[in-house]
């Protein structure tokens, strides 16, 4: 099959950019494919984040920056052209359209006639299609995102860990989408109430625009043991994962996840690589968190920083226990491995 991969996005090199780009790589073993994008430095820099082999994919240019005539000559070439969505709705010729949606969307178009023209959509977890399928009447399912997997380990440290883009969203103070400040606090709140033996790291990629918020944040702890490490490649990710016990996720923490859903985490990849190598989640009971991890059994949810507190110190407190629920964990993470994801992308086309 001839298969179009477009992602609007692709230039911002995040967690949804891995997952479009790893769809196609998944789809290159036995399909025809390329990716509607024209600068080729764009994916050059994503491949040096990410490890994904495009050898197989051909970058093309970008039919949806044609003339609106142009663009359906160009489509009708295809037998499936794959969109990650925006809210718009693409209108193509190809023989099958797909959408992804990565995020609850407030706006999604509605034309009717535009829906005629989607084969399917598919989601990155249920809470994504939960708020937005009410809006989208067509055939949907839900394909997890490609998780990398690390290999257990019981050679490990006292360390929370943390990762996550330090990305800020209100410019007139210290107030992040993923809530980085909020742990940070958290975790010197408990060292201040005689937490000893335990460091918090703080793997986080910034880009320049954030850098001098962040340097709030890292003035913050002084004298605390907390250390931070930024912009790091995979295989540094997989050292750090490897010596964790324990792993923070709070997106969504103090937000009206009813007016900004969006603000939750939508999955949670981070989350299941730690859980992989064998750290224990504590992390916020919202979004796509709840979808991963199994209370008291691959980890544990919080609601109130009190509970992220007293729950840390649980797990602390008792070895055993931390390493029964950080096997449990590892194990169920399997189940969002590459395979997985390439075998359900590869029969959502067919």
């Amino acid at each position: 099959m001839k298969v179009g991969i477009f992602d609007p996005y692709l230039d911002d090199l995040g967690g949804g950019e891995k997952y479009m780009m790893t769809l196609a790589q998944c789809l290159s073993g036995e399909n025809d494919v390329s990716v509607f994008w024209d600068r080729r430095e764009d994916l050059d820099e994503l491949l040096k984040r990410f490890t994904i082999d495009l050898s197989k994919v051909k970058i093309t240019k970008n039919i949806f920056a044609l003339g609106f005539i142009d663009k359906l000559k160009e489509s009708r070439k295809y037998d499936a052209i794959i969109v990650l969505s925006d809210g718009s709705l693409p209108f193509l010729f190809s023989k099958k359209t797909f959408l992804h949606i990565q995020q609850p969307l407030k706006n999604i178009e509605k034309s009717r006639i535009k829906l005629s023209r989607i084969s399917g959509v598919f989601y990155n977890s249920l809470y994504t299609k939960n708020y937005n399928g009410k809006n989208l009447p067509v055939k949907s399912s839900v394909i997890y995102p490609p998780v990398s997997l690390y290999p257990f380990s019981k050679n490990k440290e006292n360390i929370i860990l943390h990762v996550g883009r330090f990305r800020i969203k209100n410019v007139t103070g210290i107030d992040d989408f993923k809530k980085q400040f909020v742990m940070v606090k958290a975790f010197k709140d408990m060292v201040d109430n005689g937490f000893k033996g335990w460091k918090l790291v703080m793997a986080v990629s910034i880009r320049e625009g954030d850098l001098e918020k962040f340097e709030e944040v890292k003035n913050s702890v002084k004298g605390y043991p907390v250390d931070f490490i930024v912009n790091s490649s995979n295989d540094d990710l997989g050292k750090i994962y490897s010596k964790a016990k324990i792993y923070w996720h709070a997106s969504g923490f103090g937000e009206n996840l009813e007016e900004n859903p969006h603000f939750a985490e939508h999955f949670g990849i981070s989350t299941v690589e730690a859980m992989s190598a064998g750290a224990v989640p504590v992390v916020i009971n919202a979004g796509g968190q709840k979808e991963i991890v199994k209370e008291g059994e691959t980890g544990f949810l919080w609601d109130t920083l009190e509970q992220l507190k007293s729950k840390t110190l649980k797990l602390a407190k008792d070895p055993k226990l931390l390493l029964k629920i950080s096997k449990n964990s590892s194990e169920f993470a399997k189940t969002f491995g590459k395979e997985r994801f390439c075998r359900e992308v590869n029969e959502l086309i067919k």
